[in-house]
């Protein structure tokens, strides 16, 4: 069974909507916030990539939201929610010719609601166990994402999970729902991640492992690939796609942005935060991914690499692209959505595979914002000095995750 995408929504810090955050990619548009006065003096991080716009008042208005249970829900589930549903009404139907069973909602999550583990922890400090709050564990849990997208989509009642597998959660759970509508399982799945941990809590924890810049400067500090690179940028936000049976769109007359051919998952089994220096890992990601979707390493005409900014990931990264691709790979196009977006951990995959949907699309590759200085490790063609007008017949869509999770899924320009 063949898998489209055909519809897709967006909450982001380049934009909140599908054509924002197009316009965003094609217009160098940087997600960076300078903190100030939201974190303490002590916390050496200065920046972040937020969501600076974001309007609950359309989970009333649109989403079917009850306005005293707004509060109820955590942010990472309030973007879920508003994502999945630009993304149904993208696709152009409620899918309620489907039978619900075989309708789902796969939603990746990395980290839950720390801040309101944070509250309440303090909460419980101060005053005892019985001052918890109710609400506490199903806003908390990550799989409340994808719970609520399905109470407030009564069409969706099939598989419902979610993946939590770190920065490699919304890449997994676009593979699954990919898996899930190949084998005949499902017909149509919404599929996608969502994250929202920026937080003093979890920058301070982030920071004192060494993952995140100390840049004060949002114009270099997300700088995949390049020498000087010093760090991720935490970030937030959601992508949901609708993935489908390509028959069942074709019935329905849809609009079809282009197909998932092929996903590949493998694990390091090396180190908690750590790539694999050998590479041999990841590549075979991309590589079981290439095979599923029945094309050559030299087919594949770009890469939307996991690029986070930091010395190993980049640079291991690097060595797996050219153990996947051999030669071909110094002819691969290869950029990161993170040099705008920063790092949206368990919702990175999904706003990156939307990225590279968009880029097949539209006929571009964007630029990896902030590169100055090559580094000799980092040895491939990472489009640092213009965006590039060219078009894409295969690309590949890597995560990474900590823990050695891999997730890799190869989206075709669809051609009938």
């Amino acid at each position: 069974m063949r898998v489209v995408i055909t519809g897709m929504g967006v909450v982001t810090p380049i934009g909140n909507t599908i054509e924002e955050f197009a316009s965003s990619l094609e217009n160098e548009k940087l997600g960076f916030t300078l903190l100030g006065d939201r974190v303490s003096d002590q916390l050496e991080v200065k920046i972040a990539a937020t969501v600076e716009d974001f309007d609950t008042a359309k989970l009333v208005n649109e989403c079917g939201v009850e306005k005293k249970d707004v509060r109820k829900l955590s942010r990472f589930t309030q973007f879920a929610v508003a994502a999945a549903h630009d993304a149904i009404a993208d696709a152009g139907t409620d899918f309620t010719d489907v039978d619900p069973y075989r309708a789902g909602v796969i939603c990746g999550v990395g980290m839950g609601d720390l801040g309101l583990t944070i509250s309440e922890g303090a909460k419980y400090n101060e005053k005892g166990p019985g001052k918890i709050s109710v609400f506490y564990i199903p806003m908390t849990i990550t799989n409340m994402a994808a719970g609520t997208v399905a109470m407030k989509n009564q069409a969706f009642k099939g598989a419902n999970f979610c993946t939590t597998t770190a920065c490699a959660s919304g890449t997994h759970a676009i593979g699954e729902a990919f898996r899930k509508i190949k084998d005949g399982y499902m017909d149509v799945c919404i599929a996608g991640g969502s994250e929202s941990c920026v937080n003093e809590f979890a920058l301070g924890g982030f920071n004192n492992m060494h993952a995140l810049t100390r840049s004060d400067d949002p114009e270099h500090c997300s700088t995949p690939f390049d020498l000087n690179r010093s760090g991720f940028v935490l970030g937030e936000g959601c992508g949901m796609l609708v993935l489908e049976s390509l028959d069942h769109a074709l019935a329905r007359g849809a609009h079809i942005y282009a197909e998932v051919a092929g996903y590949g998952a493998t694990g390091d089994g090396y180190h908690m935060t750590s790539p694999s220096p050998t590479g041999e890992a990841a590549a075979a990601a991309m590589t079981l991914a290439i095979k599923e979707a029945g094309l050559e390493p030299s087919d594949i005409d770009y890469i939307n690499a996991h690029g986070t900014s930091t010395g190993l990931n980049d640079k291991y990264e690097t060595t797996a692209i050219k153990i996947a691709l051999g030669e071909h790979a110094r002819h691969t196009a290869i950029n990161s959505t993170k040099s705008m977006t920063g790092h949206l951990l368990g919702a990175a995959g999904a706003v990156e595979a939307i990225a590279t949907v968009i880029q097949i699309e539209k006929g571009f590759i964007h630029r990896t914002l902030g590169y100055t200085t090559p580094d000799p490790e980092c040895d491939l063609d990472y489009v640092t000095d213009k965006k590039r007008d060219v078009q894409i017949n295969a690309a590949l869509s890597n995560s990474l995750g900590f823990g050695g999770h891999n997730a890799c899924i190869l989206i075709k320009r669809y051609n009938g």
